[in-house]
């Protein structure tokens, strides 16, 4: 059996000229990153912006186990699958982050025959977006520094410094760090921090930006830091903004590839959904409703915390109006949420399958909280039995939604035939009523009281004193109508990542909390969720490789 790089790499590209021409877009609206790999001029972009939208199709998930989803996989299957079925669709992803390539996950271009390409270049530098969202980030920095050391004009307290640097890698021994040792020209003496770079506000500031005016605008507002008087000092107060923007210039462009079938592809931006707000740039989902009559997006992690975000921040901020939603499960992972090992999953067990289910069950109340309707998908394995396959499929129909089989790992786009029907299926004949699940204007702890109690099934929110304190200061800065995006475990509904299917009787602990002024919300942070991920015993790292030919191996 081939690996997905395997299959990548063997796989025919057509030049991205050709690909862009089935958008009606011509090679002058291209800026070409070689033969394969484009972004969208800007001319082009304002070119568009009175062309109808499309339909939105978000695929979501539920929460990831080690048996495995595919929601990435599923999204771009389903694409190809409707291109079979001869209707014009896009795709709308996020780039892949050098932390989980490198650590844990390898690559995340999808996989099997359901694969966006090229996977290699997309998977390590691509077009460089990271990159300069990374200098942009660490030139505030910087530049703060900076100002403190030339006399600090602003007053700023540097026991109240909140902006980080930060790495698009895994690494531990930058989460705290003293920064400013050796000579008095070497900077102030204080402690410093990372994150990864995709859990940087100068991330969520690109993916929610509307154009290059609103990036700055944005820009300006980024908090770095507060005064002795308690008062915000912005990256405007510091003179960086102009120097940020022009490094981000054209990272704000979206970038153009395809799936292995030549489907078009729009992939940029990429903030994780655990610690960030999880949905590619507002800019990419608006060019391809421009461009297309389907457009198919992923937003991260499962749908209490990528789904929840794509609606009420992402959709919020620009408008969006969602017409369905598909949800990706196994029959594996089912299994696994009912307690049985990952090493027992290819064993029939309809007892642990109806055990585990209600995590299934929990994520189709949600995502109908938001009004729109459900198309429940399996991504079928060897191992699934007739018997299992049943119990979920009457399980999803007796909720009132749609359900499907899918093989586009095995199969590609003719493997997501059944699946792209019944969504077009959805479409036609179920009305979305989409709709914010809180209202941003209600106070901070009212808004994370509704995600905990109604989204993750809480009893209640648990904040702690440096929490409270926090809270308050927000509210009397002029935060707290602000969305509030919180971080939180991926692997279970609650913030204990060892509470599988679905918890009760549990509270979420918010540990902390701080405004994102630039990117528009208030960051909880709950449980021990960390913006700086560490690399595992035996990282991916170790069997990626690349001949002297200088072809790449191991990016599975």
């Amino acid at each position: 059996m081939k690996t997905d790089i395997e299959i990548a790499q063997g796989a025919e590209l057509y030049p991205i000229v050709d690909v862009a021409g089935q958008l009606g877009i011509k090679e002058d609206d291209l800026e070409l990153y070689g033969k394969y790999k484009a972004k969208l001029s800007n001319e082009y972009l304002k070119s568009i912006e009175g062309n109808k939208d499309g339909k939105l199709i978000l695929v979501t998930a539920i929460n990831p186990t080690p048996a495995g989803e595919g929601k990435t996989t599923t999204s771009i299957g389903l694409a190809q699958a409707f291109s079979k079925l001869d209707k014009k669709a896009v795709l709308a992803l996020r780039e892949p982050s050098l932390g989980p390539c490198f650590g844990i996950k390898g690559g995340a271009a999808g996989g099997g025959y359901s694969q966006v390409v090229p996977m290699e270049e997309l998977n390590l530098h691509f077009t460089g977006d990271f990159h300069a969202v990374s200098a942009a980030n660490n030139l505030l920095a910087a530049m703060l520094d900076n100002h403190i050391h030339q006399g600090n004009e602003k007053r700023i307290d540097t026991r109240s410094i909140v902006w980080k640097r930060c790495v698009d890698l895994n690494d531990r021994a930058l989460r705290n760090v003293v920064v400013g040792l050796g000579e008095k020209t070497d900077g102030f003496v204080r402690e410093d921090h990372f994150v990864i770079t995709v859990a940087s506000e100068i991330m969520a500031i690109l993916c929610l930006a509307r154009d290059l005016k609103d990036l700055k605008e944005r820009l300006s507002r980024i908090v770095v830091a507060y005064d002795y008087d308690g008062n915000p000092v912005t990256a405007e107060d510091i003179r960086a903004v102009g120097s940020m923007a022009a490094l981000l210039k054209d990272a704000i462009k979206p970038n153009l590839i395809q799936t292995l079938e030549h489907t078009p592809a729009l992939v940029h931006g990429g903030p994780f959904a655990n610690i960030a707000h999880g949905c590619n740039s507002v800019i990419a989902t608006r060019t391809a409703l421009k461009t297309a009559d389907y457009v198919i997006t992923e937003a991260g992690f499962g749908a209490d915390l990528g789904a929840e975000k794509f609606f009420d921040i992402k959709c919020r901020f620009a408008g969006f109006k969602p017409d369905a939603v598909v949800l990706v499960a196994t029959v594996r992972a089912l299994k696994y949420n009912g307690g049985v090992r990952k090493e027992d999953l290819s064993i029939e067990d309809v007892d642990a399958l109806k055990k585990g289910i209600v995590n299934l069950e929990k994520h189709i109340e949600n995502l109908k909280l938001y009004g729109v309707p459900v198309v429940v998908t399996l991504n079928r394995f060897s191992s699934d039995t007739e018997a299992e396959l049943k119990y979920v499929e009457d399980f999803c129909r007796e909720r009132d939604c749609d359900f499907a089989l899918s093989r586009v790992w095995e199969l590609g786009g003719e493997g997501g035939i059944e699946l792209a029907q019944k969504v077009l299926n959805t479409l036609e004949n179920k009305k979305s009523d989409f709709r914010p699940i809180y209202d941003a204007e209600a106070p901070i702890e009212e808004k994370i009281g509704i995600l905990a109690t109604r989204i993750y099934g809480a009893d209640g929110v648990v904040y702690s004193p440096k929490a409270c304190k926090q809270m308050a200061e927000l509210n009397r800065l002029g935060y707290g109508k602000l969305p509030v995006c919180i971080a939180k475990t991926q692997y279970s509904l609650s913030d204990d990542a060892t509470l599988l299917g679905r918890p009760e009787g549990f509270e979420i602990n918010v540990r902390e909390m701080y405004v994102s002024a630039g990117a528009g919300f208030v960051v909880v942070v709950t449980g021990n969720i960390m913006t700086m991920p560490g690399l595992s015993k035996n990282p991916a790292a170790y069997n990626i490789d690349v001949d002297d030919d200088g072809r790449i191996t191991g990016l599975f």
